[in-house]
């Protein structure tokens, strides 16, 4: 059975195996809002997002991620946000109405 850690991890690492253009955004839990890193810099490619991930969890972060999809093609995630805080746990924010939540993990789990 895997640990908590590596349950969250595992679904994110096949989903970015599996769909090699899907790009990573880090969204960071700021003074009561949630704010993206939007340059094109910071975006991730599929390889690097568990990657990422990982290595914020080992410092101590707390995590959720979600894969997102245009609406109009539901099956193939295009965008994986990944949202990081410390301390209470905020919900993440609702898509947009053109996106779709294809998949999601959070560490810890909650």
């Amino acid at each position: 059975m895997p640990s908590p850690f590596d349950a969250c991890l595992q679904p994110l690492t096949r989903l970015a195996t599996r769909f090699a253009e899907v790009e990573g955004q880090v969204v960071w839990w700021d003074q009561g809002d949630w704010q993206a890193q939007d340059d094109a810099e910071a975006m991730l490619d599929a390889e690097e997002i568990a990657f990422y991930a990982e290595g914020l969890l080992a410092e101590g972060f707390s995590f959720c991620w979600q894969a997102l999809a245009e609406a109009g093609a539901p099956a193939r995630p295009v965008l994986v946000r990944l949202y990081f805080w410390q301390g209470a746990a905020p919900p993440p924010p609702l898509p947009g109405p053109d996106w779709v939540v294809t998949a999601e993990g959070r560490h810890p789990p909650g």
